[in-house]
């Protein structure tokens, strides 16, 4: 870190919750003016370590100091306005001050993910590969223990790389910046399921602090309020959620690195207790689930955390369960955990971040609706129909309107299910260099989301993603029941289950599901599939094709999520090979 701001290590207590500097709610035209006066306090950016020890407190003012500094650099380096500067997105301050420096610069930044633990080393190189070839940057920055996975995907893509450290470390040469517009691009965003056809989505200074603001407002941000967050930064909701908006809205911020909340993700807690303000913390419905079942019995009698100060649990970016909210409140009420707490929330990277936002207070609401009315098949005279949990998602953000359209793109009415548009300023510019996908999705300023839901009384109820869905005989299964299904048997956990439509033989359509399975018995794997398919058949009715594959099989998106299609496509493809049970 010595190549950055020199006082940027010499003190270990945390940037203040409290400033004198008075609040502004993302009301700049651009995201550099919005870092210059946040640079005008005392607040800023402290990253921990995986037991949640702070190991560096970031002022504003050092982060604004570092990043003109990168711009200088990327300038003389030949960077120009409008050039992509590719960057791992990497929990850190190196990554927060190349990505203002490039912003600075007049570059497009362009996070790109870090490697999981799951694919292993070539999957990367490809993953990052693909990105780059999408992106056309001029340059990767990448942090030095991921030199050679990064320098190869770099060179793969004919792309110049380089360590941000070294980087860090070169000589600063003065020279006039170029002036920021609020229209031009701010930063290119990745949108989840980019994986193999990726679509990088432009986002204006514009429309980012406009949802900067729309953000702040739908949490009613309070001057005691504090962050804490895990989430990666290549993900919308940890980069725009998590970076862009403190930073927007001045808010001191705690981090843990992503791969350290997974190996113990109990930390976060641990960091939340320890917070010294009221505190916004973000989650997808995993997150929870996970800290819920790290919680034994032993720990819950010794009421290891203090949670009373959570005032905002936010959970988004993927589908929300409420029996895992429940199970949450339950683990950690104790605590001091209060399930009002739970603010539910839908967005996508084409929206910059926030579509629509529960009311803080108001917890997880759910609306029992009728199988039939999600399937369209019409229901069975005489037999008591089967509900589903369908979470309320909030109001729309300031500025954002929410329509919800049938088959024939015409508005439907309250209680009506259909697709999800949204229009606002700060809906996408659109995919880069991608007018076909573009045109697709966005129709006149209205963003199809490609997204399920409804209406209600103003209120946006999301039920599960249109192309994930699984049409049998004319009838609507979302593959997310079939997987939660499976996901009840004690054998399995949630990420484990693909569950999506094939034609077999016959030219119908069928059902499969994809589960990784752990033990390496063939006379228990035998077992275990017969009793997927029971339990698959005793809710949905449906006979399916049931295969068993090896652990850390099913692939995920850039931001760790379960991407049925490319699973479905490995599955065809003879790319993922199932167990050969009874062989």
């Amino acid at each position: 870190m010595a190549t950055l701001s020199p006082n940027a290590t010499s003190a270990l207590a945390p940037t203040p919750t409290d400033d004198d500097l008075p609040r502004r709610f993302s009301d700049f035209a651009t995201l550099g003016e919005a870092l210059d006066y946040a640079a005008r306090g005392r607040r800023g950016l402290n990253f921990h370590d995986p037991r949640g020890t702070l190991v560096h407190s970031y002022l504003f003012a050092e982060l604004r100091d570092d990043a003109l500094a990168m711009a200088h650099r990327l300038v003389a380096h030949g960077i120009a306005p409008g050039d992509r500067v590719a960057l791992v997105a990497e929990t850190g301050p190196e990554f927060a001050a190349l990505f203002f420096g490039a912003v600075y610069a007049g570059a497009w930044p362009v996070p790109l993910p870090m490697p999981t633990s799951f694919g292993g080393k070539d999957h990367y190189i490809d993953q990052l590969s693909v990105q780059l070839a999408s992106s056309d940057p001029s340059v990767l920055f990448y942090p030095p223990e991921l030199a050679e996975m990064a320098a190869a995907a770099a060179d793969k893509c004919k792309v110049e790389g380089i360590d941000w450290d070294d980087f860090a470390a070169r000589t600063v040469s003065e020279a006039p910046l170029p002036e920021q517009r609020h229209d031009e691009i701010c930063y290119l965003q990745y949108s989840s399921g980019s994986t193999r056809f990726p679509h990088g989505v432009a986002i204006t200074h514009a429309a980012l602090l406009n949802n900067l603001s729309a953000h702040s407002h739908g949490i009613e941000l309070q001057d005691s309020d504090r962050v804490v967050s895990w989430l990666p930064w290549y993900h919308d909701m940890g980069l725009v959620g998590c970076l862009l908006s403190p930073v927007a809205n001045q808010v001191s911020t705690d981090y843990l690195k992503t791969e350290d909340f997974a190996r113990r993700p109990l930390a976060w807690l641990d960091l939340i207790s320890r917070n010294q303000g009221t505190t916004l913390s973000y989650s997808p419905t995993f997150g929870y689930d996970i800290c819920a079942r790290r919680m034994s019995t032993q720990m819950k009698a010794k009421h290891r955390f203090d949670l009373a100060r959570w005032r905002v649990a936010g959970n988004g970016a993927d589908m929300i369960r409420p029996d895992v909210m429940r199970a949450f409140t339950v683990a950690f009420a104790a605590d001091g955990f209060d399930g009002h707490a739970f603010l539910p929330s839908y967005g996508l990277a084409e929206a910059t971040l926030a579509v629509s936002i529960m009311p803080p207070g108001e917890g997880i609401r759910v609306d029992m609706v009728d199988e039939h009315l999600l399937s369209g098949a019409e229901p069975v005279a005489g037999q008591r129909p089967r509900q589903r949990a369908i979470v309320n998602c909030g109001k729309a953000v300031k500025d954002m309107a929410i329509a919800i359209r049938g088959a024939d793109d015409a508005p439907l009415d309250d209680g009506a299910i259909g697709k999800v548009w949204c229009k606002g300023p700060s809906v996408m510019a659109g995919y880069f260099r991608d007018p076909e996908s573009t045109g697709a999705c966005l129709v006149d300023g209205w963003l199809d989301t490609g997204d399920m839901g409804y209406l209600k009384d103003d209120y946006l109820y999301i039920v599960g993603r249109a192309k994930d869905m699984i049409i049998i005989n004319g009838k609507n299964y979302w593959p997310q029941d079939i997987e939660w299904a499976v996901e009840q048997l004690p054998a399995f956990k949630a990420g484990d289950i693909a569950a999506f439509s094939i034609t077999a033989d016959n030219g119908e359509e069928t059902p499969a599901i994809l589960v990784q399975c752990r033990t390496t018995d063939d006379a228990e794997r035998a077992r275990l599939q017969a009793e997927i398919k029971d339990r698959v058949r005793a809710i949905t009715g449906m006979q399916t094709i049931v295969e068993l594959v090896p652990p850390r099989t099913l692939p995920r998106t850039s931001s760790g999520k379960l991407s049925r299609a490319k699973a479905r496509a490995m599955y065809l493809s003879g790319e993922i090979q199932p167990f050969a049970i009874g062989a």
